[in-house]
């Protein structure tokens, strides 16, 4: 058979004792339930019954309590990062990489495979679209995010995704990312795509290399060749023109000389119509001493109707 054993209530165990603890109680929650602190790169939005109510900067802030309002923080200072075809993992003060070829692996659009590696920086501008418009925020970021270079990617040939098309990508990239998350009221702005390690796959390294060593050496003769003409052009150019001028300056001399011969004719036409028999006569003499002026040792003219069997002249001069 149980024995029962009476209850005492303890000498110092109180009525008001037990109010004023219960009040302590209470105060405790109240204050719990009612103040919350924000901090410098926070905002804290708040409801009321589960609806939008306000929102609060940094600071120590003032709720209705017991659940009735309720506070959600959110980070609207720093930029946050999202890593694409590889992670980091921090361990300590050392990091492992892993790849992620499922969202590394394109197509391009010259139908060749490559592997692109990016992050994208974003920070949180409304927070109260961040908080009520979308479910799965990370997912959202991340399927946009892949979408968007997938599809620049698809637009563009291998050799200029890792060339001169590289920037653009980024620049394109952002600016597509934003346009979506605006429409979709994400409450985030993209600061910055960055573009890590683009690379072709591992099984068709050896062959990328060879064509890229090739398109180099083709480059390469390219360049000695535009080299050569820019050197041979200019000398061309050069000894064109000097013929050019030669050529001319003969035009102009046979012009003039034979504009001097006609004048020339033409004075002596005129002289010879006034004077036939004169201007006749000093002719003959101008040619007979064109013709016999320049002969060495002089010039003896004999009569041909001279009669004599030998004709002799004196020798001993």
């Amino acid at each position: 058979m149980s024995k029962i054993i009476p209850f005492r209530v303890p000498k110092f165990f109180k009525p008001a004792t037990a109010v004023l603890a219960v009040a302590a109680i209470l105060a405790v929650i109240l204050a719990g339930t009612s103040f919350f602190i924000v901090d410098q790169a926070e905002e804290a939005v708040i409801t009321r019954f589960g609806k939008y109510h306000a929102t609060e900067g940094p600071g120590l802030r003032f709720k209705l309590p017991f659940g009735i309002d309720r506070h959600y923080l959110v980070n609207v200072k720093n930029v946050q990062t999202e890593q694409f075809g590889f992670r980091t993992l921090q361990s300590g003060i050392s990091a492992t990489y892993t790849s992620q070829s499922s969202e590394s692996t394109m197509l391009t659009g010259d139908l060749n495979i490559i592997e692109v590696e990016w992050i994208i920086q974003y920070r949180i501008t409304d927070p109260v679209a961040w908080i009520f418009n979308v479910n799965e925020k990370e997912r959202t970021i991340r399927d946009v995010s892949r979408s968007a270079i997938n599809m620049l990617v698809g637009d563009r040939a291998i050799m200029d995704i890792m060339g001169p098309e590289r920037s653009a990508i980024e620049s394109e990239g952002a600016l597509f990312m934003n346009d979506t998350f605006r429409r979709i009221g994400l409450g985030i702005d993209v600061i910055a795509v960055k573009l890590q390690n683009i690379d072709p796959p591992a099984g068709v390294q050896e062959a990328f290399d060879d064509v890229n060593k090739a398109e180099q050496d083709m480059n390469r003769l390219i360049n000695e060749g535009q080299q050569s003409y820019n050197a041979e052009i200019p000398r061309a150019r050069g000894e064109r023109e000097q013929v050019i001028q030669e050529a001319q300056g003969y035009a102009a001399e046979r012009v003039n000389r034979a504009s001097g011969d006609v004048a020339r004719f033409n004075a002596v036409y005129d002289e010879y119509r006034r004077a036939p028999e004169v201007t006749r006569q000093r002719l003959y003499y101008e040619m007979v001493e064109d013709v016999f002026g320049g002969a060495e040792g002089g010039t003896v003219i004999i009569d041909r109707d001279f009669d004599n069997f030998l004709p002799l002249r004196n020798l001993g001069q």
